[in-house]
C-alpha cells in the first residue's frame, strides 16, 4: 500500500529466517530479570506503561524528558490477491487486462518481496501537556517476479527480482494532552509526514521479448510518496495494577500532488490493544489493527511497464490484522518490545500482493 499501505512465505537465502528471529528474541525477551530498584516502586519503569512497540505515537512524557527509540519491521509478502481471493500468476498473465496495452493482458507478476524498515525515533517534552517528536525512516525493499514469454499467452519466461533501499519518508509532529486522570490518559496526534523519500527509483528488470532493460519501478518500490502529508488523530490509554489496555485512531492525507503527477491516496487506520503484566517485568499483549486507504489518484507517465504493481488502481483496500507481542524492561531504563502481526480479513483493491506477516522488534530509551 502507499504510506505505509498498511510489510514471503518463500525468502531467499539472504533474507532473514523468521523463525530463528522469533526463537531469539522470545526467549531474550522472556528471561526473567529483575528491576534495579524494587523498593521504591513509584520511580519503576513496567514494560506495558508504553503501548505495543508496533504502535508510534502512543505515550507522552513529563516535562524535560527525552526519549531515543529504534525499530526494525520485517514484511514478507507473497502471492496475488484479487479483491478477497487468490489469483494465479498465469490467471493474471491471461486474463487481467494491461491499461497501457500493448501487451493487451499483464506480463510481468510479483511473486514475493520483503521489506525492512529502520526507524530512529525521538522525543522531547518542553513542558506537562506537550510532546514533540521526530521520526527518521531507512527502507531496504527486495521484489521477486515473473516474466512471461511474449505479448500473450501463460508461458512463464523466467524470473528476476528488483531491489531499491535508502532513505524514506520522514515526521516531525507533537502529542498534546487532553485528560489524564485515574488511569486514564486521552491525547492529540499531529504530525507533518515530510517527503524525503525518493520516487525516481530504476532497476534492471526481464521485458516478455528476453530482453534486459532499465525503467523506472512501480510505486510499491519507490521510497516515498512524493508528497508532504498530514496526520492526525486521538490516543486513548489506560492502566491498573496488571492490565493495560489503549486505543488510537490516525488519518493521513496527501496535501499535495507529487512532481510526477500522482498523490497517493488517504489512510486510516485504528489500533486497540490489552496487555497484561507478568512477574519479573514482563508483559505479554495483544492488538487488533484496522486498515483503509485509497488508491493512488493520477500517474507517473514514466510508469508503464506490463505489471500489475504499475496500474494504481491496484493500491489501496482495507484489511484487519492481528498482533502478539512481549515486552521487557531491563535495569528499569531500557525497554524492549516484539510483535509479530498477521493478516486476520483483507479486501485489495484490483489485484495485489497478498501480506504473510510483519515482525517488529524494537528498544526505548527515556532518560
Amino acid at each position: 500500500m502507499a504510506g505505509w499501505h498498511t510489510l514471503t512465505i518463500a525468502n531467499k537465502s539472504k533474507h532473514m529466517n523468521k523463525k530463528t528471529i522469533l526463537s531469539a528474541c522470545f526467549a531474550a525477551l522472556c528471561c526473567p530479570i529483575a528491576f534495579a530498584d524494587s523498593g521504591n516502586d513509584h520511580n519503576l519503569l513496567y514494560p506495558d506503561d508504553h503501548a505495543p512497540i508496533g504502535v508510534m505515537g502512543d505515550h507522552m512524557h513529563a516535562a524535560g524528558e527525552f526519549m531515543f527509540s529504534y525499530r526494525f519491521m520485517h514484511m514478507n509478502m507473497s502471492g496475488m490477491v484479487q479483491g478477497k481471493k487468490s489469483i494465479s500468476a498465469s490467471d493474471i498473465a491471461t486474463s487481467v487486462a494491461n491499461p497501457f496495452a500493448p501487451p493487451a493482458t499483464v506480463r510481468v507478476v510479483p511473486k514475493d518481496m520483503t521489506s525492512n524498515m529502520h526507524m530512529l525515533g525521538f522525543m522531547y517534552a518542553p513542558n506537562d501537556d506537550i510532546t514533540l517528536m521526530a521520526m527518521l525512516n531507512y527502507i531496504e525493499r527486495d521484489m521477486d517476479l515473473t516474466a512471461f514469454q511474449g505479448m500473450m499467452g501463460g508461458t512463464a519466461l523466467g524470473q528476476f527480482s528488483t531491489e531499491v533501499s535508502g532513505l524514506a519518508d520522514s515526521k516531525l509532529g507533537l502529542l498534546y494532552r487532553l485528560y489524564d486522570e485515574g488511569g486514564h490518559h486521552l491525547h492529540f496526534n499531529l504530525a507533518w509526514v515530510i517527503a524525503n523519500g525518493s520516487t525516481d527509483e530504476t532497476d534492471d528488470v526481464l521485458t516478455p521479448m528476453n530482453m534486459r532493460m532499465t525503467i523506472r519501478l512501480p510505486y510499491s518500490m519507490q521510497l516515498g510518496s512524493g508528497s508532504d502529508q498530514a496526520e492526525f488523530g486521538l490516543t486513548y490509554t489506560g492502566k491498573n495494577e496488571q492490565l493495560s489496555w489503549g486505543a488510537q485512531a490516525l488519518t493521513t492525507t496527501p496535501l499535495e500532488r507529487n512532481d510526477e503527477g500522482y498523490t497517493v491516496g488517504d489512510k486510516y487506520q485504528m489500533s486497540s490493544w490489552l496487555a497484561y503484566q507478568l512477574p519479573q517485568s514482563t508483559s505479554v499483549s495483544l492488538r487488533l489493527i484496522y486498515n483503509h486507504s485509497e488508491d493512488i489518484k493520477g500517474q507517473d507517465n514514466q510508469i508503464m511497464a506490463p505489471v500489475t504493481t504499475a496500474n494504481p488502481a491496484n493500491y489501496g483496500g482495507h484489511n484487519l490484522q492481528a498482533a502478539m507481542g512481549v515486552n521487557t524492561v531491563l535495569m528499569n531504563k531500557h525497554r524492549i518490545g516484539l510483535e509479530y502481526q498477521v493478516p486476520i480479513n483483507y479486501h485489495a483493491n484490483g489485484i495485489q500482493m497478498d501480506m504473510d506477516n510483519m515482525l517488529t522488534l524494537g528498544y526505548q530509551l527515556a532518560f
